[in-house]
């Protein structure tokens, strides 16, 4: 169930993300490369306007329904969100260093002139 509903959530976000770049801005945008001169004829006098301003809210609408489903879905499972899904022994921290004896003095090796 969890990879259906995140196949759905996927998407939503990818079907999502295309209808908003669709839709005609200020200065065209990509919806004006797409819709161009006859998105007037198939859609009406408005064009595409209407029906990505609605599928828009929809896909928006599937997109938040599918994350709180999921989030039911994960809370159901007593986990929390930051919970790995395998099952692997918990970390424990490690155990404290053990202490190294003090260093000895090393005696500085005696120098003597040499005569010529």
């Amino acid at each position: 169930m969890n990879g259906l509903a995140l196949a759905l959530l996927i998407l939503f976000g990818a079907l999502l993300i295309g209808g908003i770049l669709l839709q005609p801005g200020t200065k065209g945008g990509l919806g004006a490369s797409f819709g161009g001169g006859g998105a007037n004829s198939a859609f009406g006098a408005q064009g595409a306007t209407p029906f990505l301003s609605k599928a828009t809210y929809w896909l928006a609408a599937g997109f938040l329904g599918t994350t709180l489903f999921i989030e039911v879905l994960i809370i159901r499972q007593s986990r929390s969100v930051l919970d790995k899904t395998t099952d692997k022994a918990p970390i424990t921290a490690p155990a404290p260093a053990a202490q190294l004896p003090a260093p000895v003095p090393v005696p500085a090796p005696t120098h003597t002139p040499s005569k010529k």
